[in-house]
């Protein structure tokens, strides 16, 4: 049963009902509701699929006043301060389904929100709304090493994307020693703690291309203790690419094979978490670079055959972490071809040049994609460089 409570002057009281002196009345409720005299008697539960608010006014409650706030619907209840009030916490205001706790009144004006629902996420400002299954959340993208600093400590989801592999350079200025694609950036998905200090942030730079030689490993990625390590450089075609066929070309996904060597560059720490193998060259066609999601492509075809290996598959970030439309990132590199090229994986990886090209293609900043492999060339043999990494971090709200 519930207790009849606040008591009244000469009432008398059962023994059941002093065995219940905490079993409040429960307050359910549908819409946003305003607090009122009466409610730190009861438990105020809200109950909505939409997101709703709990708002508390001024010179309603006296000091050392309890009042329990408990949300049992799917959409997100946030308590929030009425004109000339102040609400204190030191974790969060929203409470997401089944979350609740209790405002503490210490003045006709103040009032300090305990939050019983364990960790709850931070906040921060210069966010961008998006809306991911249903939740709602609050995002930022860095783009270049620096700080992320919270409002308000708490959780956070990360993702944490290395820099692609450089492509490969052509070995020694031969038209028949292609190059192959770089190898695609690790993608780190967790959540984290931050407390409301600044966090430092770096952001894998490009990889350089290098004339006549393979391309290098991308840079990692980080925030806090999640790390995100960098693509595998494409092999240096046949001829000196021989001396370049080294460990120096793995990473997160490999590079791919250059012409004239026909085994594929690995991923650093194996296929599948960190990335995928880059392709085999076939002939002078080089294979395309590793991507996050798939193997880089072979190279197709004998010597006189024309198209370098295509750069494995990247990873959409758009649908599966920001709620967008398709956004992809990790893409390999695509492998050199005699006279047609590997495309970029998914678009984002850089694809390797024709012949007469003076460099490989770049990869697009901020991507973590593989640069292209380059083909002969009388001047430069430099393969493209591999796109700089990103940080995303959200929060719901």
């Amino acid at each position: 049963m519930t207790t009849p409570f606040p008591f009244v002057s000469g009432a008398t009281l059962t023994a059941q009902q002093l065995n219940d002196i905490q079993n409040l009345p429960i307050s359910d409720k549908t819409v946003s509701y305003v607090l009122i005299a009466g409610d730190e008697t009861k438990r105020t539960i809200m109950n909505s699929a939409s997101a709703t608010t709990i708002t508390v006014n001024n010179s309603i409650f006296t000091v050392g006043d309890v009042i329990e706030i408990a949300n049992k619907g799917a959409g997100v209840c946030t308590v929030t301060a009425g004109a000339g009030v102040t609400v204190n916490t030191s974790s969060s205001l929203a409470l997401a389904q089944h979350g609740g706790g209790f405002l503490l009144c210490l003045s006709a004006s103040t009032f300090t929100f305990f939050n019983r629902s364990g960790l709850t996420y931070g906040a921060a400002s210069g966010g961008t709304n998006i809306t991911v299954g249903g939740t709602n959340y609050q995002y930022v993208a860095i783009t270049s090493t620096g700080s992320f600093t919270p409002t308000r400590a708490g959780l956070f989801d990360v993702m944490v994307i290395g820099g692609g592999g450089a492509g490969g350079g052509n070995g020694n200025l031969s038209a028949n020693e292609m190059g192959a694609g770089g190898g695609a950036g690790q993608i780190v998905t967790t959540t984290i703690y931050l407390a409301a200090s600044a966090a430092t942030v770096t952001v894998g730079g490009s990889a350089a291309g290098v004339s006549y030689s393979y391309g290098t490993r991308g840079n990692f990625s980080r925030i806090s203790e999640v790390v995100a390590i960098g693509g595998g450089g494409g092999s240096s075609g046949g001829g000196l690419g021989a001396t370049y066929y080294t460990t120096a070309q793995q990473g997160a996904s490999g590079g791919g094979g250059a012409a004239n060597i026909n085994t594929q560059r690995f991923a650093l720490f194996g296929t599948g978490t960190y990335g995928y193998d880059g392709g085999t060259s076939s002939g002078v066609n080089a294979g395309g670079g590793g991507g996050f999601t798939a193997l880089g492509g072979n190279g197709s075809g004998a010597t006189n055959a024309t198209t370098g290996g295509a750069g494995g598959a990247g990873y959409d970030v758009g649908t599966n972490f920001l709620g967008t439309s398709s956004l992809f990132k990790s893409g390999g590199g695509g492998g050199a071809g005699l006279t047609a090229v590997g495309a970029g994986g998914s678009s984002v990886g850089a694809a390797g040049s024709n012949a007469g090209t003076q460099d490989g293609n770049a990869a697009a900043a901020n991507t973590g994609s593989g640069g292209g492999g380059n083909n002969y060339n009388a001047t430069a043999s430099r393969g493209g460089a591999g796109g700089s990494g990103i940080v995303y971090i959200r929060w719901k709200v």
